[in-house]
């Protein structure tokens, strides 16, 4: 390594800490030579000038808040003397300008990839999309018949040699008006999730989600791959669903892998478990990865809009039209507005673990966080709930929560999510959950838990990492390579609640 300190962009007044940096120790980053008047540990941010009470600390070129007090150059800059400048509303532009130099830049990467599109083997499914994987799910309407799938999904993996999943929730009844809706959105767009080569819907028959009403939500499916049983209308509930399970085995062992073009992967975009190398290493890693899979054709899913207060104008300078632009800013007001609505201010936010990692602020986290997007076009704006219907870099309402917004991407159309952390976590989606290290000491710790260091790009050449990356991720699809949260058997879901309980 050939720095401790890392200054991001020649703008910034603070510089990041790449390994730990004690007391008194005198470094020089980008001909500024700074002493620490303090231990600062790896993550964190030291001053490369006095700053004063008031005056904004800039990280990423952005101010990340500002001093709560002075700080003299070689100070520790953290969340117990910076405050946030984010407020509950704000005002935004749509700079054409910018967004048309983002367009030009995307096109020009185009041409890399003109004629080399890589290939990945996949499931063709019979409405145009590609699966990853070829699982049998069991999808709940109601969490009364969760310990119903979980026994038939055991029995499952003894009897029909295929994987099967349950995805388990307490929802389905007792809920009103959109929370309820919101509910069964997601609970369908997992029937029709192209990772799923059968589908059994389990219902109670009782549940305000009623078997007829999802239904009808559902719309139309093959009636070869997705089967619907009401508990209450059969003698035997495990016997039927056993039968018509039986059969979605029968029907999935004819699927074969066939050679599609990368292009047709939809990929989610995750961050938890930050720290202060996030921003630096793995999201921006990410960010690479997203470029290069929208300019070959391929879709990419952003959500966790409360991780993109204080970085919404970013993503805004990227809007394909103004059409778009409107949408981010509604996507971003009406998260505010959510916040609001619960008595709870905008900036409630990083974490302890964030903190402890070096992340001082929201503006510090949401500008680091952006960065999975890179600098691809934002091309469409999705409510929670909805399926992706346009390649590019798409953004989706939902909350940071981490298994909240891991199912929402599944829902809407992921065949897998790259998931950076610096922490370290073990959390696996509906879909294949690709966990990225921001460090190498995360991931020599926990090699059961993470699947690709981004910290290398701190020693090696950075397309290289990214490559490696990419061929990853291919073969993550062509399912040569399971994922940690697969080999551990890590998988689950997470709704949305934002409403009353009966």
């Amino acid at each position: 390594m050939k720095n401790k300190l890392l200054r991001i962009t020649p703008h910034d007044s603070v510089a990041v800490a790449i390994q730990p940096v004690a007391k008194g120790e005198t470094l020089t980053v980008d001909g500024i030579t700074v002493t620490a008047l303090e231990d600062i540990p790896a993550g964190h941010k030291i001053a490369l000038e006095a700053i004063k009470a008031g005056e904004p600390v800039i990280k990423y070129g952005y101010p990340i808040g500002a001093m709560k007090t002075d700080i003299q150059k070689g100070g520790h800059v953290h969340a117990d003397n910076l405050h946030t400048l984010l407020e509950e509303s704000g005002t935004y532009r749509y700079d054409e300008k910018q967004a048309d130099a983002f367009k030009a830049k995307a096109e020009e990467l185009k041409k890399r990839y003109e004629g080399h599109v890589p290939t990945i083997q996949a499931y063709q499914r019979s409405d145009g999309r590609i699966g990853i994987r070829n699982e049998l799910w069991i999808v709940p309407t109601v969490g009364c018949v969760n310990r119903i799938g979980e026994r038939l999904v055991a029995w499952a993996d003894q009897h029909l040699g295929v994987e099967a999943h349950i995805w388990s929730h307490p929802f389905g009844c007792s809920q009103l008006g959109d929370d309820h809706e919101a509910t069964r959105k997601i609970l369908a767009d997992l029937v029709h999730h192209p990772n799923a080569g059968g589908v059994l819907v389990l219902s109670l028959g009782c549940e305000n989600n009623t078997p007829a009403s999802f239904r009808e939500l559902v719309g139309p499916v093959d009636p070869n791959r997705v089967k619907f049983l009401v508990c209450q209308d059969v003698e035997d509930e495990i016997a039927s669903a056993q039968k018509l399970m039986t059969e979605l085995a029968e029907t999935m062992k004819g699927d074969k892998r066939t050679p599609v073009p990368m292009s047709r992967l939809v990929v989610g975009l995750k961050c938890g478990g930050s720290d202060g190398l996030s921003g630096i290493t793995a999201n921006p890693l990410v960010g690479r990865f997203c470029d290069a899979l929208t300019a070959m054709g391929g879709t990419a899913i952003l959500t966790e809009v409360p991780e993109m207060f204080g970085a919404e104008q970013i993503l805004m300078n990227r809007a394909d039209s103004p059409a778009v632009f409107d949408k981010t800013v509604d996507l971003i007001n009406a998260f505010k507005e959510y916040f609001v609505k619960h008595g709870q201010v905008v900036y409630e936010n990083p974490s302890p673990g964030n903190k402890a990692g070096g992340i001082s602020s929201l503006e510090d986290k949401s500008l680091g966080c952006v960065q999975k997007g890179g600098h691809a076009v934002v091309k469409d704006v999705l409510p929670y709930g909805a399926r992706v219907v346009t390649p590019g870099l798409n953004l989706l309402s939902g909350p940071g929560n981490d298994i909240v917004s891991t199912t929402a991407l599944s829902a809407a159309g992921c065949h897998m999510i790259l998931f950076t952390t610096g922490r370290g976590t073990p959390l696996g989606s509906v879909v294949p959950t690709l966990k990225i290290s921001s460090n190498t000491p995360l991931a020599e710790h926990k090699p059961n838990w993470i699947d690709f260091n981004a910290g290398r790009v701190l020693e090696e050449d950075s397309q290289k990492v990214t490559d490696d990356l990419i061929d990853l991720v291919r073969q993550c699809a062509d399912g040569t390579y399971r994922t940690k949260n697969e080999q551990n058997g890590y998988a689950e879901i997470s709704l949305f609640k934002d409403g009353v309980i009966l």
